[in-house]
């Protein structure tokens, strides 16, 4: 059995199948002055943010922190989105 080893939030492979679409618009300067905890992105913009990389991509490009944006329309077989639930 394969054993693979948690990231530092405590999850496991979480990046390289697909770019996922996040709900954040895209702004090329919103980064530079964004809160460092959970940054929603602008409150508009005609862009959506995909985050992740794909299984197209270098491994140094597969991590969170890695993101390109595209019209939300957008479709690809190298993008998806993952399912989101709340622990209570």
């Amino acid at each position: 059995m394969v054993r693979l080893k948690l990231n530092d939030f405590g999850l496991f492979d979480m990046q390289g199948d697909v770019w996922e679409w996040c709900h954040d618009h895209f702004g090329a300067d919103y980064y530079k002055q964004s809160p460092e905890q959970d940054p929603q992105g602008p409150s508009r913009g005609s862009f959506r943010v995909l985050r992740g990389g794909s299984w197209r991509n270098y491994s140094r490009d597969s991590r969170s922190a890695f993101l390109l944006w595209d019209v939300a329309d957008y479709l690809s077989s190298l993008n998806g989105f993952r399912l989101v639930r709340e622990l209570n």
